[in-house]
């Protein structure tokens, strides 16, 4: 929201209030609070009839400082709020002539104690990360509606980048931008998004989480091009500075405060083909794709039934319809025993001709207006109704559906939609402000399904396809990118929200390959579908027509077949990185800045990615095939040609459909297993080191994991004069393959 007309005026409509100077101290075991007039005050009168701000201090880890700004204390606390940890770790608070301080870890907010000077820095290792100045912490009253926000800003320094705010669409570097955190169902060409989170970090060394629910407005280096402002509606604003210093330790130290995303099975980090949303298919159309694949060579290993396994109209009664799917019990069975595992559709959705809408209004499990009526609309479903995930009871009722499912053979949900979530003249059973329940919903709603999963079918076998999701959703994977178009714009897009998705602590993602509207055309197609393979998790969806490579023509056939394998041997390294994900927070997408943070060459590099610290991948997104890409300094070789190049600069390459840049770094040692028909099998058993240019008398530690995360077997690879030499743990056999000067060894 913007609160100013120029850098001198203030809009018309509004009455600011800025901290102004430092007062008084008032100091607790572990909190430093500073009283902050909005005026200067030279005498006793100049403390009358005006405002002050409360600004509090607190750390709930260490390295993180919790800035709480108050104007009126006693404005009501609604919920939701998001979850965090509090480890009350040790601080340190104390003020001398000059300032006030606050320090945890590293971290420390200091505020200027100076007459008529308002100013608070966030300092780590000797330098400022970042300042609340002149006119940033401030109240605002709208004098035409007479709502109320609460603002701050922090400077932004020479050639600093600013990440994340969720799955955003558009520049990747948000500089210029004005966002606001407002979940809707935009599609992906749109400055809307579907997963908003009010947290951002930057390329120098800190991060910023709003801890608000609500309708969070961002203007980064945009009102103020030297400044992120960020404000919302109330009287009181709580953000966390998170130090680094380096994009891992920052949500390292994120996730830890906001959840750590859950280990996905194996299994589901393998091919999923779906029937497609509004084509007309039955159980003769679904088995002919699955015999379809198997005819080609094709790996798949999970099926998914869009909405249209229920009834139109129906959604959500959670009931095959008998007319497509008159055994689905049998069906189920038949399609287990050919190894796939099952996915079925959902939304959190009651339409009027489902048979659980009366059972919903009667038993108050659907959202109520104010006057007590259920709150109705006939956007997506005829007469919809929307289930109050406030109320346990009514999240037992709807999740008691879902078991019946999992116990019929499903093993996972598709929990789509959650965005559009009214907040005029509606009530929650627990009380929750509906404004902030806005985006807060979906959060509910993954958690229910999540947890039903974890119950059902044991920790660890839990996964979600989630469409929607806020700070703190990173717990329930996996999500999906929304609504694409089958084009390369919509392509690159898709990779932008991935990037900014993952600066936000997603571990795992995905993407509808080749796009959900329209039908691609066969190289758009064929490139999306080796960008899909080469992603967390990889699915076949469209909307009016199927994604079943072989309408696509065969070389797409042979480029799925390619890739999917490809996966299949990548998944001890894979699987090692969703480790990474689920343990430390480091997401296996991953932008190029977040892997090398001290090459600036790398601050703005949104059409390629890291998969993990060894591979990096350059989607082609040309129906030409060039495709431009930069190299950090090194030597880089690709995985698929076993082509060596030196780095620090840009390549600008010709590719066909079986090949792209994927780029092994210098020193990696990349572990690909002997299975290329599954993603879940003993990834120690047989596993083929591959060893890239390693100096002679360099040592890297590589670990391989069991599919229960914990580690199978570990390897100390050095390079020697002779060749290399491995210890290890392992009682498996392995082999070692030696990639150097641009050819390869196989040692053992």
């Amino acid at each position: 929201m913007r609160f100013t007309d120029g850098y001198w005026l203030t809009r018309p409509e509004f009455e600011m209030n800025y901290a102004t100077e430092w007062h008084r101290t008032r100091r607790t075991e572990g909190c430093l609070s500073v009283l902050a007039p909005t005026r200067r005050v030279a005498s006793r009168g100049d403390t009358l009839n005006s405002t002050a701000l409360t600004v509090t201090f607190t750390s709930p880890m260490e390295g993180v400082i919790l800035t709480e700004i108050v104007h009126f204390a006693g404005e009501a606390r609604h919920a939701p709020a998001f979850e965090t940890v509090d480890e009350r770790p040790c601080v340190e608070v104390g003020e001398d002539e000059a300032e006030a301080y606050f320090i945890s870890g590293q971290l420390a907010a200091r505020v200027v104690k100076a007459s008529g000077s308002w100013e608070v820095r966030y300092e780590a290792d000797g330098r400022t990360l970042t300042t609340s100045g002149y006119h940033g912490m401030a109240h605002a009253r709208n004098r035409e509606t007479g709502r109320c926000y609460m603002s701050d800003s922090l400077m932004l320094d020479v050639g600093e980048c600013v990440y994340g705010l969720g799955e955003r669409f558009g520049p990747f570097v948000k500089n210029g931008q004005s966002v606001d955190m407002w979940n809707a169902d935009g599609g992906t060409a749109s400055e809307q998004a579907y997963k908003n989170v009010p947290f951002y970090m930057t390329n120098r060394g800190y991060g910023v989480f709003v801890a608000d629910t609500g309708d969070v407005s961002f203007e980064v280096a945009s009102e103020k091009v030297e400044r992120v402002q960020f404000s919302t509606e109330g009287e009181r604003l709580r953000y966390y500075v998170i130090y680094g210093p380096t994009p891992k330790e920052i949500l390292e130290r994120y996730t830890r405060l906001t959840g750590r995303p859950a280990l996905p099975p194996a299994w589901s980090f393998g091919l999923w083909l779906t029937t497609s949303f509004t084509t007309s298919y039955d159980e003769g159309t679904t088995s002919s794709f699955i015999q379809g694949m198997a005819d080609r060579g094709i790996p798949l290993h999970v099926f998914h039934f869009d909405c249209f396994w229920m009834r139109g109209y129906n959604w959500c009664d959670f009931t095959w319809d008998p007319e497509t799917f008159p055994d689905p019990s049998g069906m189920i069975a038949r399609y287990k025993a050919r190894g796939l595992r099952i996915c079925v559709w959902i939304n959190p959705y009651i339409a009027q001709e489902s048979p659980l809408f009366e059972e919903g209004m009667r038993e108050g499990y659907l959202l109520q207006k104010e006057d007590g009526g259920v709150w109705q609309t006939d956007l997506w479903q005829a007469g919809m109704g929307i289930v109050d995930v406030t109320n346990p009871r009514a999240r037992d009722w709807y999740c008691a559906y879902l078991a019946r499912l999992l116990d019929m053979g499903v093993d996972c949900f598709k929990t789509d939609f959650g965005e559009r979530i009214p907040v005029r003249g509606v009530r929650y059973s627990d009380g929750s402000e509906p404004m902030r329940m806005h985006n807060y919903y979906t959060h509910l709603y993954n958690q229910m399904v999540f947890e039903l999963l974890e119950q059902k079918r044991g920790e660890g076998e839990a996964v979600l396809f989630a469409r929607s999701a806020t700070a703190g959703g990173q717990r329930f994977p996996a999500h999906w990118g929304g609504d694409n178009s089958a084009c390369y714009p919509s392509m690159a897009e898709t990779l932008r929200a991935g990037l900014s998705l993952a600066c936000c602590g997603f571990g795992f993602w995905s993407h509808d390959i080749s796009g959900f509207e329209q039908t691609a055309p066969a190289d758009v197609y064929k490139r999306w579908a080796a960008f899909g393979l080469l992603s967390s998790h990889s699915r076949l969806h469209g909307s009016s027509s199927y994604r079943v490579p072989w309408l696509f023509g065969d070389e797409a056939v042979e480029v799925v077949r390619r890739f999917t394998k490809l996966k299949c041997c990548l998944m001890p390294y894979l699987y090692g990185l969703a480790v990474q994900a689920h343990e430390a927070g480091t997401p296996m997408l991953r932008p190029m800045f977040m892997e090398y943070p001290d090459d600036p060459a790398c601050d703005t590099l949104d059409r390629q990615y890291m998969l993990g610290g060894d591979l990096l991948i350059a989607p082609v997104m040309h129906a030409d095939g060039h495709v431009d890409y930069y190299l950090p300094e090194g030597a880089w070789t690709n995985l698929l040609t076993d082509e060596t190049v030196q780095g620090g600069r840009w390549q600008r390459e010709t590719h066909g459909f079986l090949t792209l840049p994927l780029m092994v770094r210098e020193g990696a040692v990349l572990p690909v297993g002997v299975n290329c028909e599954r993603p879940d099998y003993d990834y120690a058993d047989g596993v083929t080191l591959h060893v890239y240019e390693l100096e002679e008398g360099e040592t890297t530690f590589v670990t391989v994991p069991d599919l229960s995360g914990a580690t199978a077997a570990a390897f100390a690879v050095t390079r020697t004069a002779d060749g290399v030499q491995v210890e290890t743990d392992s009682e498996h056999p392995y082999r070692v393959v030696l990639h150097a000067d641009g050819r390869q060894v196989s040692i053992r």
